[in-house]
């Protein structure tokens, strides 16, 4: 299996096709897995390549705690060591955070930046709807957890219509979630409850698409537009009628978006993307 080794870690990462690298940062609960759809189309033009960070799917725990900032620097790490001088970024939700922390910290490095279904800091809210989810997964009950946390991933028709792909999560959820899961989930929710970059994005001057979802009630359309104001000549879509899990519920219009903007920054056109 493919890992590098970063300090005393391991991160695991795959990669698909050969071209300018472009790097996917998973989301909260997602792993290197959750892009694999996304490879065949990537792949064709581009050097794709998806990472478990911290505590991200097959990569190592990290029991001393860590923020967003440590993952950024790990991220920096691991494309030190593959070689990498300048990336495509892009970043789902948690991944998003961990985009944008990194395009402050290492401009040079980023090429352009794809923010997906994030924010610039954790609000109010999410700490909150953060205490509830932390309050579920510790009870190691399947069925509390999924039902707390599953409604803020999907929209109501995507739930309502995709039963057994809902149900097939709730499986794979009740297979995973055991002490182990839980302690890195939690580790994960507390990374990112001091996070605060809103007023540092506006130093980001690289080519920006900033992808929303209409019926996202996790990270709500309007942290996206903020990001949108900030963010110099940036890019802004929403996608009509999907929750905050876009990939899923909206696989072939969401990649369509990442490649055409990807496609004109290499035709040296201004990104634009209707």
């Amino acid at each position: 299996m493919p890992y590098i080794h970063i300090h005393d870690k391991k991160l695991y990462f795959r990669e698909y096709g050969k071209g300018e690298p472009i790097v996917f940062l998973n989301g909260m609960m997602m792993s290197t897995s959750s892009w694999i759809p996304f490879a065949d189309t990537v792949s064709k033009g581009y050097r794709m390549i998806t990472v478990d960070l911290l505590d991200q799917g097959r990569s190592d725990d990290c029991e001393e705690g860590y923020t967003v900032d440590t993952q950024a620097s790990y991220l920096n790490s691991f494309l030190d060591k593959l070689g990498l001088d300048r990336v495509h970024l892009l970043g789902m939700s948690y991944g998003g955070k961990v985009a944008l922390t990194f395009a402050v910290k290492y401009p040079s490095k980023v090429k352009s930046l794809i923010l997906s279904n994030t924010d610039s800091l954790t609000p109010n809210i999410m700490k909150e709807i953060g205490k509830g989810w932390a309050h579920a997964v510790s009870t190691l009950d399947g069925e509390v957890f999924s039902s707390i946390v599953f409604p803020y991933m999907y929209s109501y028709n995507f739930y309502e219509n995709n039963h057994e792909f809902i149900e097939y999560n709730k499986k794979a959820l009740f297979k995973a979630l055991n002490e182990r899961w839980r302690d890195r989930f939690l580790r994960h929710l507390h990374s990112a409850l001091d996070y605060d970059l809103s007023l540092e994005i506006n130093k980001i001057k690289v080519p920006t698409l900033i992808i929303s979802s209409e019926l996202d009630t996790l990270t709500l359309t309007q942290y996206q537009e903020y990001i949108h104001n900030q963010i110099e000549n940036s890019q802004w879509v929403i996608i009509k009628g999907a929750g905050h899990a876009v990939i899923f519920e909206k696989p072939k219009e969401y990649i369509s978006l990442v490649m055409k903007f990807l496609d004109n920054i290499n035709n040296q056109k201004q990104p634009h993307i209707p």
